[in-house]
């Protein structure tokens, strides 16, 4: 399932991200690039352990937190710490797909990369090129969204940026490990999540349908749910 969620930060949090990376240094987008994937990107981003990275995570997972559309596609179990890369022209990053296991720098632990995050912090005027090309099972798709938005799309999904032509593109990038392992069931599940939601509103969440749905809800994500 690829899903686009808009409005994670708002225009304020975005210009506050983009100040602070303005005067943050940037190092070779190949110190978190597996052995397949550095033969095929070139860009730059903010070192994992920078303070800049460390405080615009903290802003990021805050938009997440309070995002509850992120919240049912994903069912997040560990979520890695965001990254914030930048692409300029002439920059890249080929046809690849994200490594299986991430360690979290600085601890013990590893997580499965179920899903995969790109969150704009650039408006699409700004920059020429640089969409985000993820191949389906429906076939191709092209994103390149509002600054403040962001992609949700499996792990295991060939993709690749491309190559950019003027400006720069800038975004997050990261992943997560879901509660809910099987991308069919986290569909199913995130269909019903959203048909409740929608009943509830037109017949209000004591209705006994409501109710019963929501019951099928939770006993399904206690049947499924890896914790």
């Amino acid at each position: 399932m690829l899903i686009c969620i808009p409005g994670v930060l708002d225009k304020s949090e975005v210009r506050h991200c983009r100040k602070v990376m303005e005067q943050a240094g940037w190092v070779d987008g190949n110190v978190t690039a597996g052995p397949q994937s550095a033969t095929v990107k070139k860009n730059t981003q903010l070192p994992e352990n920078s303070a800049a990275a460390r405080e615009l995570g903290e802003i990021v997972l805050a938009g997440l937190a309070r995002t509850p559309l992120f919240i049912s596609a994903a069912v997040p179990l560990r979520i890695f710490p965001p990254l914030f890369n930048r692409y300029g022209p002439g920059d890249y990053f080929g046809t690849h797909v994200d490594g299986s296991i991430r360690a979290i720098p600085g601890t013990a632990t590893r997580i499965r990369t179920d899903l995969s995050i790109t969150l704009f912090l650039a408006e699409p005027e700004e920059y020429e090129g640089g969409e985000l090309s993820i191949e389906d099972k429906y076939g191709t798709h092209e994103v390149k969204l509002p600054a403040g938005d962001l992609v949700l799309y499996p792990s295991t999904s060939l993709h690749h940026v491309k190559p950019i032509t003027q400006g720069w593109r800038i975004c997050s990038f990261f992943w997560l490990q879901s509660m809910i392992r099987g991308g069919d069931q986290r569909e199913l599940l995130f269909d019903l999540d959203q048909s409740i939601q929608e009943l509830s509103a037109e017949k209000g969440i004591e209705d006994p349908a409501c109710v019963r749905l929501t019951g099928i809800y939770h006993n399904l994500i206690r049947l499924w749910a890896e914790a």
